[in-house]
């Protein structure tokens, strides 16, 4: 996909401040530091649109970009950081969780996992959870390029079992670094966001 036009919008803690039109939405869900905004930001070829950093839980709030003036990537607070308070940790989980289920304008979620290590149970819980309430999901395997070739498929296959994938389910290695899966990725996304 050419990407003519990608712009951060809004950064929102409450429904009232998503943006209000009817545009299609990506969200992009996974435990802190796993890669989300390097995603994006491989995805739209941008250098720091989206900001990363090497401290997890940076994304505190649910961040629009608008893409090609034609859909969203949503970037959701990373969940299983263990550095903040209980407290803000259960208001990331309700933003989130009431993002998830109110928006009628998302399309998908990118559920992002660290291909290096099985995932999760936060990564287990999440998927579970969204496929509970029937939200489509892509499972991004991310940090491909730190394993070495061989052992992409075995470690593919460690993560579908752990979280018990859905065979419908599309489940792309990633890299950030290298671009591998970005191409893959933007051929699911054209499916709903077009």
């Amino acid at each position: 996909m050419k990407i003519v036009d990608a712009e951060m919008v809004i950064s929102a803690v409450k429904p009232e401040q998503y943006p209000k039109d009817t545009l299609p939405e990506i969200a992009l869900a996974g435990r802190s530091n796993v890669g989300k905004s390097s995603l994006i930001n491989k995805m739209l070829q941008r250098r720091s649109l989206a900001r990363t950093s090497s401290k997890p839980g940076k994304t505190q709030t649910i961040n629009f970009y608008r893409i090609n003036k034609n859909f969203y990537f949503v970037d959701l607070p990373g969940y299983g950081f263990a550095q903040v308070s209980k407290t803000v940790r259960e208001q990331w989980g309700k933003m989130i969780e009431k993002y998830l289920t109110s928006r009628e304008n998302l399309k998908v979620v990118l559920l992002i996992i660290d291909l290096r290590h099985p995932p999760t149970k936060d990564d287990q819980m999440m998927y579970d959870w969204l496929k509970h309430y029937d939200i489509p999901v892509i499972v991004i395997g991310t940090k491909a390029d730190k394993i070495p070739r061989g052992k992409w498929e075995n470690h593919k296959k460690i993560a579908k079992e752990t979280l018990q994938l859905d065979s419908n389910d599309t489940f792309i290695l990633f890299s950030s670094e290298t671009g591998m899966g970005r191409d893959q990725l933007w051929d699911e996304l054209k499916k709903v966001v077009s």
